[in-house]
């Protein structure tokens, strides 16, 4: 199903600029990858290691800084259909999640932004601009995510910025944009007030996405 960019589209309708991937053995975006092209063996984001020094009195102390490394039991499945959800929801996550981190970036450079202009009539008229710059550049990414990957995004984006789609574009855009986002949200089954709970009914995602972002999927 190919519907699902009509629920994320207004997250990158928020500024012209996009943190680009810098690794050139992978697509510039992650949405090209089909389904059966996603590497399960492969880390969606590349381990980072950080180098620096410490002052103790006069010398220097070199250390290194290293990911976090979550371990977890091996999962266990009842029946192979558990096993195929399993699967998919990894690869759904290693698709939409750099979108999603890229989505956190865009929100605050975007904020940020707003910041530095005079008045309202000048945020107004910026984001009237971007938001149709957008929709034409960033259409045919989302057409390429389906309905679950979607859906799967707006709670990754809820995680990423610590509040949900609607809160987000009703700080930005207003009770009233925010609003007409909602009620086009819910044509498609879904809310942007859907909230995320590692704790809870998230607990299976929330493992993946971090062994994901450490790079240990």
């Amino acid at each position: 199903m190919k519907r699902a960019y009509y629920l994320i589209i207004f997250l990158l309708s928020l500024t012209l600029g996009a943190v680009a991937q810098t690794d050139n053995t992978q697509p510039l975006h992650p949405e090209d990858l089909t389904d059966d092209e996603i590497d399960m063996n492969r880390p969606t984001f590349e381990p980072k290691v950080r180098m620096g020094k410490v002052l103790d009195g006069k010398d220097s102390i070199p250390y290194v800084e290293l990911n976090n490394v979550y371990v977890y039991p091996q999962p266990t499945f009842n029946d192979p259909r558990q096993r195929a959800a399993y699967n998919r929801l990894v690869r759904n996550v290693k698709k939409v999640l750099p979108i999603a981190k890229e989505v956190n970036t865009i929100i605050i450079e975007t904020y940020e932004y707003l910041q530095t202009l005079p008045n309202k009539k000048a945020k107004d008229k910026h984001l009237k601009f971007v938001e149709k710059s957008i929709r034409e550049e960033y259409t045919p990414r989302m057409k390429k995510l389906t309905y679950q990957q979607g859906k799967l995004l707006i709670k990754l984006v809820y995680r990423e910025c610590g509040n949900s789609a609607y809160g987000t574009l009703n700080a930005i855009l207003g009770p009233v944009r925010a609003g007409f986002w909602q009620a086009f949200a819910w044509t498609f089954g879904a809310s942007l007030t859907k909230k995320y709970d590692p704790n809870g009914v998230d607990k299976i995602t929330e493992r993946v996405v971090r062994q994901v972002e450490s790079g240990q999927l």
